[in-house]
């Protein structure tokens, strides 16, 4: 796990609040309204708050109807919570080390077939992995935590290729974003779909 999600992992969880939301959701989902009635604060603090662990992938959301719930992710708060111990102490196997190798060389050739001189895409791959390698390249200048609409990942799209509404509708059906009330956002790298497993 990188440096950066280490630090967002731990900053999101070095607030008292956030540790007594995590300990309500323990039980279950409950909606924003609900965790401001049992911390006895406002509910844009929650918002604030939701925000933060959201980001660290420690919480996901469902929605029902007009409704979101929250509850916690147990895979990913149980990955970023040995992170800073595997990073430190976790020396990689051999076996490991040749397959963050191939993984590395399957990267680049893919992205040396794909795409042009000039960074756009020649076309999208018919194979998932290349597929997934793709996609992630092509997030390529999108900030996590900036908001942006449609017309915004569009433009965005379009410096790679011109099938702007298949990309767009792959970004989200891989987890790389988020879509809420035409507004886009990346989610998590940790919530991506990770063609490394594939």
């Amino acid at each position: 796990m990188q440096l950066d999600k280490i630090v967002a992992f731990h900053k999101a969880l070095a607030d008292p609040t956030r540790i007594r939301i995590l300990f309500l959701l323990k039980n279950g989902p409950l909606h924003g309204q609900a965790l401001a009635e049992k911390l006895g604060v406002s509910a844009p603090t929650i918002t604030h708050h939701m925000a933060k662990l959201r980001h660290a992938a420690i919480v996901k959301e469902t929605r029902d109807k007009n409704t979101i719930y929250f509850e916690l992710d147990p895979y990913f708060l149980e990955q970023s919570s040995k992170a800073l111990y595997t990073s430190l102490f976790d020396t990689p196997s051999r076996e490991e080390a040749a397959t963050v190798d191939r993984n590395q060389h399957l990267q680049q050739s893919v992205l040396n077939n794909f795409f042009s001189s000039d960074g756009t895409l020649k076309q999208i791959p018919a194979q998932r992995k290349r597929k997934l390698i793709v996609f992630e390249h092509m997030l390529d200048g999108l900030k996590p935590g900036a908001k942006y609409t449609e017309e915004q990942i569009n433009q965005h799209i379009l410096r790679f290729h011109e099938d702007y509404c298949t990309i767009r509708r792959e970004f989200i059906i891989n987890h790389f974003m988020y879509r809420e009330q035409g507004i886009y956002e990346l989610n998590p790298p940790e919530m991506w779909a990770d063609w490394r497993r594939l």
